[in-house]
């Protein structure tokens, strides 16, 4: 009798460990935090009818994909000379959603829909105000340098924050600076010498880890723009750049 309390209770104290268990991993899913890089540079002209409907999609897509609960944060960058100081926007999410738990079908769907356009409503005024941002002229000395590779700072340390972090780079992603890579003068001209250079250039990105993150890059060309224009090779030369970095995932659009 007593081999099988003792046996009963072993069973109870190894049961209510595993509970346990399962209740720690069932961890609160992580905010979103946004980096929007627009290039305002001379390169790239956004009163282009076709750069400018591009963006704004591209960009609504985005805020809907992304902004989805209180906490989520969208941040706007310019990409010029000095684009790691160049912060123009900066907005987190606060609309909160009901506790639904023990609500009825109704109630729920209630719950649902209101929240639906809460959110919605805030999406709008999110756009908008990064859209103001996407149209504004930058007719500064700033304008004559890109410097694309200062914003990878501002995402490393955004990952020690615990959030998803994800970038989107509207721009050429002509790398321009005088004292570093200048596309303009000089682009890779093969996919070998565009990984050599990446893989370098990545290297001196010292102490920066973009491991959980992804990077999307919003071209402005069209679809019949010439390799001359859209340069397969600099494509190439930013693609093996964030994945030495550790990004996961590198995408153009």
């Amino acid at each position: 009798m007593k081999n099988f309390v003792a046996i009963l209770a072993l069973s109870l104290f190894a049961f209510s460990c595993g509970n346990k268990d399962t209740q720690t991993t069932q961890r609160p899913e992580k905010n979103n935090h946004i980096f929007v890089f627009f290039d305002k540079t001379q390169s790239v002209e956004t009163d282009n009818t076709f750069v400018r409907n591009k963006y704004q999609m591209a960009l609504k897509e985005l805020i809907d994909n992304y902004i989805q609960k209180e906490g989520d944060r969208l941040d706007v960058y310019y990409i010029h000379e000095n684009t790691s100081k160049a912060k123009v926007l900066s907005v987190t999410s606060r609309t909160t959603k009901e506790n639904t738990e023990g609500l009825n079908a109704t109630d729920l769907e209630a719950a649902n829909t209101t929240y639906q356009m809460s959110i919605g409503r805030e999406r709008k005024m999110i756009l908008d105000a990064a859209l103001q941002k996407m149209l504004e002229k930058n007719t500064g000395a700033s304008n004559a340098e890109t410097n694309i590779t200062a914003s990878v700072p501002l995402l490393s340390r955004a990952l020690d924050g615990g959030k998803n972090v994800l970038a989107f780079y509207f721009s050429d992603m002509v790398e321009s600076m005088k004292a570093g890579r200048d596309f303009h003068k000089v682009a890779p001209i093969s996919h070998d010498q565009a990984e050599e250079w990446a893989k370098a250039d990545a290297g001196k990105q010292t102490g920066a880890n973009l491991a959980g993150s992804a990077v999307k890059i919003v071209l402005p060309f069209e679809p019949t723009s010439s390799t001359k224009e859209n340069n397969p090779n600099v494509s190439d030369y930013w693609k093996v750049y964030f994945e030495a970095l550790g990004v996961n995932s590198v995408e153009e659009i």
